[in-house]
C-alpha cells in the first residue's frame, strides 16, 4: 500500500539522514519514478523533504525534523529495547516483523536516546533454549496462529501421553510459550484445555467460526492453570542428613528434586535437610547418586528401597567380575 511505503520512506530518511532515489527504490522494491511521485506526495502533505543535487546529493529531511515518542521516561524507553527471545520469534515467524518494528521505533526516538539505542540492545539478551535443546515438531504452529486470529475452529489429531492419537475439534483461544515449549489454549466441549503443540500431529482450519469468550484473559488463565498444575503434582518428602561437602550441590537439584529446608549441623557435623520429589523412585535414584554423602532418616521404607537398589548394583558388578 502506498501509505505504508510513504511511512517507510520517512523512517528511512530519518534513520539514514540522506538517501538517493536509486537506493530508496531498491530498498522499497519500486521504480525510481514511483519514488519521485512519493516525494511529491510527502511534500504536498507538509513533510519537509529536500532534494540535493550533485555527486553527493540525495533526498533528506530538513534538520531536526522527526517523529518523536512523547511522554515516555528514559527507564520506560529502555524496557522497549530489551531483546526478545529470538527462538520464540522464529517459531512464530515474527523475526522479520520484529526487526522492522525495531527500525520504526528507532526512527521515532529523540536524538539523545537514539544514539544509545544500539547500546541498550546490547546490554540484555534473552535465550529461552536449554543447553541441550530437544527439537520439537511445531508444524501446526502457523495453522494455529491463523485460526486464533480468524476465530475459526480447528480439527486436529492430538497425541496423548500414551502415544494414542485422537481426533478432536477445538476453539483456539491463544498460544503460550513455557520456556521453549508451546501450548495451545483452546475450548474443547465447553471446557478450557491446554494442548502441547508438539503433540498436534495434524491440524486443519474449519470453515465454522466461534464466538470468543468476552471475559477470557489469556495471561490470567495461564497463571491460574499453572498454579493448579503445580499444586496437583505428587510430592514425596524425605528427611536426610548430608555431608557439608555436598550441600552447595543440593541447591541445584532442578526438576529432579527440591530442597524444602536445611537445619543446623548436628554433633557429627552433618546437616539435616528436607527434600521433596515427585515420586519415590526419583528420590531413590537421586540420593544414590551422592553415594555415602547422604543418609536417609525418614521414611524407613525409603531406607529399605535404597538398600535393595544398592545391593542390586553390587550384585550386578560382582557378577561381571566373576564371569
Amino acid at each position: 500500500m502506498r501509505a505504508d511505503r510513504l511511512i517507510s520512506i520517512l523512517l528511512l530518511l530519518q534513520n539514514n539522514k540522506k538517501m538517493t532515489t536509486k537506493s530508496l527504490a531498491k530498498e522499497l522494491e519500486v521504480t525510481e519514478r514511483t519514488i519521485h511521485r512519493d516525494m511529491e506526495a510527502l511534500s504536498a502533505a507538509g513533510i519537509p523533504v529536500l532534494a540535493e543535487r550533485g555527486k553527493h546529493g540525495g533526498w533528506r529531511l530538513v534538520d531536526q525534523y522527526r517523529t518523536k515518542l512523547t511522554g515516555l521516561k528514559d527507564t520506560e524507553l529502555k524496557t522497549l529495547f530489551l531483546s526478545p527471545s529470538f527462538q520464540l520469534l522464529s517459531d512464530l515467524g515474527f523475526t522479520k516483523d520484529w526487526k522492522e518494528a525495531r527500525q520504526k521505533l528507532l526512527a521515532s526516538l529523540p536524538t539523545t536516546i537514539q544514539s544509545q539505542a544500539d547500546d541498550m540492545w546490547n546490554r540484555v539478551h534473552i535465550d529461552t533454549d536449554t543447553w541441550r535443546q530437544s527439537p520439537q515438531e511445531l508444524s501446526a504452529l502457523s495453522t494455529l496462529q491463523h485460526a486464533i486470529w480468524e476465530e475459526r475452529k480447528i480439527k486436529m489429531g492430538y497425541e496423548k501421553a500414551n502415544q494414542q492419537t485422537s481426533e478432536r475439534i477445538v476453539e483456539p483461544l491463544g498460544l503460550v510459550a513455557k520456556g521453549r515449549t508451546w501450548y495451545l489454549i483452546a475450548s474443547s466441549n465447553g471446557e478450557l484445555r491446554n494442548f502441547r503443540v508438539s503433540r498436534i500431529k495434524s491440524s486443519e482450519i474449519m470453515d465454522e467460526g466461534f464466538a470468543r469468550p468476552h471475559n477470557f484473559n489469556l495471561a490470567e488463565y495461564w497463571n491460574q492453570s499453572k498454579q493448579t498444575f503445580v499444586q496437583n503434582l505428587p510430592v514425596f518428602k524425605v528427611d536426610v542428613e548430608v555431608s557439608p561437602a555436598i550441600l552447595p550441590r543440593l541447591s541445584f537439584t532442578g526438576r529432579f528434586g527440591k530442597v524444602l529446608s536445611t537445619g543446623t549441623p548436628n554433633k557429627n557435623g552433618w546437616i539435616p535437610v528436607k527434600l521433596s520429589f515427585e515420586t519415590k523412585e526419583e528420590g531413590v535414584a537421586y540420593i544414590l547418586g551422592f553415594g555415602d554423602q547422604v543418609r536417609i532418616k525418614h521414611p524407613v521404607s525409603m531406607i529399605n528401597d535404597v538398600t535393595k537398589t544398592a545391593e542390586s548394583v553390587l550384585s550386578l558388578y560382582n557378577e561381571g567380575l566373576t564371569s
